[in-house]
């Protein structure tokens, strides 16, 4: 999950610290960090951590003590490592780098028109990822993840849809692959013998000529041959968010979806399956488990080796705790009441807009509980959807401008 804790040299702090533990001490076995970006100019949100250079001392201690507050009762801690490409806000960067000059199809103009890479600012993200692979092997991390999901660069690298490159990055899937395996290779290079390095691979981005559950298992085929220790399954971007099922958000540009698999508690388990018939890594599964007997059941039927929890996490940091312990059969699922309003302004909107700020203002409720969680203060359950959305808007706008006043 992305956390949005870190100051305006988007380093580590101390809300990190206090968020981690708290997460710690809800008894997960393994955490996976929010992205930690190689380029500060190209953020999720601005309040990603960096590793974009060489750390210094002081970047260090702080990525120490957060992988520390991470293992602090006994789990692992895996840095995840991403690059946003074309899903950089216009906010951070108005015309951002991706593989080709293919803008996101979605209302509201937050994201600038991307320019195409070049070869030399392709060798550089490769460099990116190898660099943050040995920061968090020093720093203590046990691995990273390596991004290559939910639409940022390497997963529009792999769609033929965002990327129509003509050169040895486009093209067929092995050549819109590559940089996804270069970026695995340099990170096991610099990680070291014994330092995990693990992939979020879609199943599919959803949609009409894109990224589908075919190229994912090709994917898987390359991936088999590179000896990563494990695949986490997820899919979507940020036009076709099925990641996040979020009433309202989902919808926006759902075409030929059938109902039966939105409806279903985890929401690529299907696809898992097929994963599993191909894949020889052992596979994570995140998105939409809810119930202890899911979770059982995927485990006990081999449909997933390891399940992946997120928004639960958000609002009750002792989730895990409880779901082992048999206290809790089935964690809150608080999206399902996280809308604008009824009628045209709920999730079945007519107008694509309505829909979009419904999906980001779930979002925002989100982000907001994490600030709480953060700052050692109980979530605000009772908080309303349109002013979560507008009180993260202004946070965001406010970070950024601070990031800015901050750079050299």
């Amino acid at each position: 999950m992305t956390e949005g804790l870190a100051d305006p040299r988007n380093q580590v702090t101390e809300a990190h610290l206090t968020l981690y533990r708290r997460w710690a001490e809800g008894g997960i076995g393994g955490m996976i960090t929010g992205n930690v970006q190689i380029d500060r100019n190209h953020l999720e949100r601005a309040g990603n951590v960096v590793i974009d250079g060489t750390p210094s001392s002081e970047e260090m201690s702080r990525l120490s003590r957060w992988a520390e507050a991470g293992k602090s009762r006994g789990g692992v801690m895996i840095m995840q490592v991403s690059h946003a490409g074309r899903q950089t806000p216009k906010l951070i960067n108005p015309r951002p780098a991706a593989p080709s000059p293919v803008a996101l199809g979605l209302p509201g103009g937050q994201f600038g028109e991307p320019r195409a890479m070049t070869a030399e600012e392709i060798s550089a993200v490769i460099e990116g990822f190898g660099r943050a692979a040995s920061a968090a092997q020093k720093a203590g991390f046990d691995g990273v993840q390596v991004h290559g999901a939910h639409g940022y660069l390497l997963s529009s690298f792999l769609s033929p849809l965002a990327n129509q490159r003509e050169d040895e990055y486009g093209g067929p899937l092995e050549n819109r692959a590559r940089l996804l395996v270069d970026c695995v290779k340099e990170a096991k290079r610099a990680g070291g013998a014994g330092f995990s390095v693990s992939v979020k691979l879609n199943s599919a981005d959803f949609q009409k000529g894109g990224f589908s559950f075919e190229d994912c298992l090709a994917v898987i085929d390359i991936l088999n041959g590179l000896e990563i220790d494990f695949v986490e399954i997820s899919g979507g971007n940020y036009e076709q968010p099925r990641m996040m099922d979020i009433e309202g958000m989902q919808p926006v540009f759902e075409e030929n979806v059938r109902e039966a698999t939105r409806k279903r508690e985890a929401y690529f388990l299907n696809y898992a399956k097929g994963v599993q018939a191909r894949s020889q890594l052992p596979l994570m599964v995140t998105g939409g488990f809810r119930t202890a007997e899911a979770m059982e059941s995927a485990l006990a039927e081999g449909e997933a080796d390891l399940i992946g929890l997120g928004r639960p996490l958000c609002v009750d940091t002792d989730t895990p705790a409880k779901l082992l312990s048999g206290e809790l059969k089935e964690a809150r699922s608080w999206e399902k009441t996280l809308r604008l309003g009824p009628g045209i302004f709920g999730p079945n909107s007519p107008f694509k807009l309505i829909k979009t700020l419904n999906g980001f203002g779930a979002m925002g409720w989100f982000y907001e509980q994490l600030r709480l969680l953060g700052a050692g203060e109980a979530p605000d359950t009772d908080m309303g959807v349109l002013s979560a959305f507008l009180s993260n808007q202004r946070k965001e706008a406010a970070a950024e401008k601070a990031r800015k006043a901050a750079m050299p």
